[in-house]
């Protein structure tokens, strides 16, 4: 045993052991057994195996389309918002024009959200949109002589509310994902760049950003998975998964309300099976798409 132990081609197995063993008990089979489940119709105390059946009915599934539609809806907007602007950000912050005390507050004081929990945070936000008068929102936009609105049972409302939400709460890691990627630049660049007559727009376009491409590229897969796997978020603001007309509702809330809430469990494995087909085409696109299965130039 000693002597496997020791031996130097058994060791990086015995290392990465744990990381298999738990990859294995908490992903591996809770996925191939959510894949079996999307073929059965389940009951208390009894299951039938039905093949491709929940999959026919989900894609012909008016509710599902409408949540389909929701989650990629608030992906895309969430890219928009929470990449570029976070990095730009991130860019002033590192710049020599921020001073270290600056630069301490604002890497505090955006970090600070993300260290909230997201029940708090949805509580703060519905609160802050709600229908009264005295909502925050509504006496923000009395100041400018507006009528109050029903910000929560407006589909658009809703949704920006939804998006103000999510960007408070990761508007400072993705910063901070980008002020990582920042310090790992050699300043040598900068300096011949500036040597050569470089602007500082010409400096961010020809050196940061690619020299950021590992970054971008890291925070771009998670934020893809994090909006098409939004849930917490909107149950919190809408006060649970029945928003109305469905204009809240997204995949893995439509699962929840098959699964949980009816108990219809091989329906909602059929969701989450689809989820996850969607967020691996949608992430491989996007990894093809921005070079990272191409060989690098030797």
């Amino acid at each position: 045993m000693k002597k496997f132990l020791y031996s130097k081609k058994a060791a990086p197995y015995v290392f990465i052991l744990p990381f298999v063993l738990t990859f294995a008990v908490f992903w591996v089979i809770p996925l191939a057994k959510s894949g079996v489940m999307s073929m059965e119709k389940i009951l208390p105390g009894q299951t039938e195996f039905i093949g491709a059946v929940n999959f026919k009915r989900l894609f012909s599934d008016r509710v599902f389309k409408v949540a389909v539609i929701n989650s990629f809806k608030y992906m895309l907007f969430t890219l928009l918002l929470l990449i570029p602007i976070p990095m730009l950000m991130a860019c002033m912050v590192n710049s020599k024009l921020v001073t270290g005390k600056i630069k301490g507050f604002f890497k505090s004081s955006l970090f600070i959200p993300a260290l909230t929990s997201v029940v708090v945070a949805g509580t703060i936000f519905r609160l802050i949109f709600g229908e009264m008068d005295t909502a925050l929102m509504n006496r923000f936009i009395g100041v400018f002589d507006f009528e109050p609105i029903k910000w929560l049972k407006g589909a658009a409302t809703g949704f920006a509310a939804l998006l103000s939400l999510a960007c408070w709460r990761w508007f400072g890691v993705n910063m901070m994902y980008f002020l990582s990627g920042l310090q790992s630049i050699p300043e040598d660049y900068y300096e011949a760049a500036s040597i050569d007559g470089a602007s500082t727009w010409q400096k961010f376009i020809k050196i940061t950003v690619p020299q950021l491409k590992p970054t971008i590229i890291y925070v771009l897969t998670i934020s893809i998975y994090g909006g098409l796997a939004m849930f917490t978020e909107s149950y919190m603001l809408w006060q649970g998964n029945n928003s109305p007309q469905n204009i809240g509702l997204t995949i893995v809330g439509y699962l929840y309300r098959q699964g949980i809430e009816k108990n219809d469990m091989g329906y909602a494995s059929a969701v989450g099976v689809v989820l996850l087909v969607i967020v691996l085409v949608v992430n491989i696109i996007q990894l093809m798409a921005t070079g990272m299965f191409k060989k690098e130039k030797k």
